[in-house]
């Protein structure tokens, strides 16, 4: 025989508490069928809703999927006669791979990457570095000096970049170009710090009385305990140089045609003298180059998704 809370309770107040009880769940969910009831307004309101996501996904989609498919497609130039192609082939693909004086897509690529792989680590160590500094340690104007460094858009401090790597002779150089996209990465600590706020401060005060510094508490605390900040923080250094082109183009205008990046060689392809002969490189160009991106975000997306919302934390 089942039990009840009301076994206590005289048989005539049980059932009476009983009904009680069940009279109020049989009106608890009257109040969620109606209040979750597909009444003709809503029906509208969801329909509408779905219909502007559905057009802004199209919106997104189709350039990206005239860009895949123009890029095997037969002609070599832009075809707006038509959205698809007559006929396709991977000639523009093997063409891409075979450099001639317009085409240096291998070597942009590499030149890309070590871009990309250097300051992915430099950014990460300066990001994580004053990242830890505003969340973990305290001085004077500690978050004064930081609003007010981050008044300034970076944008506005091109022109005088460029003229001090002038100056060294950096210009048109891959090493002046990581320096660039480096110095000023610290910068971006704001997600970083939050996530760090997250972290308990009694480790790090455990840590301290065991006689730790500051770099063994930030090494061997903090970041084994940041995985997923450190993976955020890793994908956004690696993107900002594979996707950057202002100040590629500001810092690589004296460069060659093999030192450019992936970015600046394949712009190259579509100004008015080579448009008609390398339109479809470019697009499969714009398709290689979209395919370790997309296999790092899928790679990373459990622990990027984890370092934003972490980081998002208010401190």
């Amino acid at each position: 025989m089942s039990t009840t809370k009301y076994d206590h309770l005289p048989e005539q107040e049980k059932h009476a508490a009983l009904a009680r009880e069940e009279a109020a769940i049989k009106a608890e969910a009257l109040r969620y069928h109606d209040k979750h009831r597909m009444t003709p307004a809503k029906v509208a309101k969801l329909t509408a809703r779905h219909v502007v996501l559905a057009l802004l996904a199209a919106f997104w989609l189709i350039p990206i999927l005239w860009l895949v498919v123009t890029s095997f497609g037969v002609d070599k130039g832009p075809n707006l006669s038509t959205f698809f192609p007559k006929a396709y082939t991977l000639d523009h693909y093997k063409a891409l791979l075979s450099p001639d004086s317009v085409n240096q897509f291998p070597q942009w690529m590499l030149n890309t990457f070590i871009v990309a792989c250097f300051t992915c680590v430099i950014s990460t160590l300066f990001v994580l570095m004053v990242a830890y500094a505003m969340s973990c340690m305290r001085f004077k104007a500690r978050m004064n000096i930081a609003i007010i460094l981050n008044l300034f858009p970076g944008f506005l401090s091109m022109i005088a970049v460029y003229f001090i790597m002038k100056q060294f002779g950096l210009t048109g150089t891959l090493t002046g170009l990581i320096i660039v996209y480096s110095a000023g990465s610290g910068m971006g600590y704001l997600i970083a710090k939050g996530f760090f706020d997250t972290v308990s401060k009694s480790l790090r005060e455990s840590a301290y009385l065991e006689g730790a510094n500051e770099f063994t508490v930030f090494w061997k605390i903090i970041l084994p305990l940041s995985k997923p900040i450190i993976v955020y923080t890793v994908i956004n250094s690696f993107l900002a140089p594979w996707m950057d082109f202002v100040f590629a183009d500001l810092m690589m205008t004296s460069g060659t045609a093999a030192n450019k990046t992936v970015a600046l060689g394949l712009f190259t392809m579509v100004n008015k003298v080579n448009r008609n002969n390398y339109f479809a490189q470019f697009c499969a160009g714009g398709v290689i180059v979209s395919i370790p991106i997309s296999i790092l975000f899928v790679i990373m997306q459990k622990f990027y998704v984890e370092g934003i919302t972490g980081g998002s934390v208010k401190g």
